[in-house]
């Protein structure tokens, strides 16, 4: 993967992981497992191929949503299927800074208003409309100069707006 898209990637990667786990991010887990992968299920090492390489790097809880996500995926439609096994591959070759940053990318989406939420929504499926050569010559360009928005109760300092 050429290096100039990575930045175009990360994003993408990053709207795509707001977007499927949004829904779950409340759910409080009891007991974090950590299994490695020879422990893992001939199912869950199958679904999550694409990780293999990493996996046993990876903290409990990004294990427990990786599994979860294997646990839903025989349920999921095909192409949700896809779906998934697309946004996995990239992932797992992203370099673990590109993962930090795509990872800040995504709580910086998580803690928009709703109403920009559903701006980079709409934004994000109109993306996924493009022809894939369209999408892949967006994603070959420089990523515009404009950050996402702090959410409008603090000040660029992480300070509540008017107090000081």
């Amino acid at each position: 993967m050429a290096q100039d898209r990575r930045p175009a990637l990360i994003a993408a990667l990053a709207v795509a992981a707001f977007l499927a786990l949004a829904p779950a991010s409340g759910l409080a887990q009891i007991a974090m497992k950590s299994p490695r992968w020879a422990e893992l299920s001939p199912h869950d090492r199958e679904v999550l191929a694409p990780l293999a390489k990493d996996w046993d790097r990876l903290d409990a809880q990004r294990k427990q949503k990786w599994l979860g996500i294997s646990q839903r995926y025989q349920a999921m439609k095909p192409d949700e299927q896809a779906r998934i096994q697309e946004q996995m591959r990239p992932w797992a070759q992203l370099t673990p800074d590109e993962r930090r940053k795509a990872r800040e990318q995504y709580k910086s989406i998580a803690n928009l208003p709703p109403e920009q939420k559903t701006e980079v929504k709409q934004k994000w499926e109109a993306y996924q409309s493009l022809p894939p050569e369209q999408r892949r010559e967006l994603a070959s360009r420089p990523p515009p100069s404009a950050k996402i928005p702090a959410p409008a109760s603090t000040k660029p300092g992480g300070s509540p707006a008017g107090q000081r």
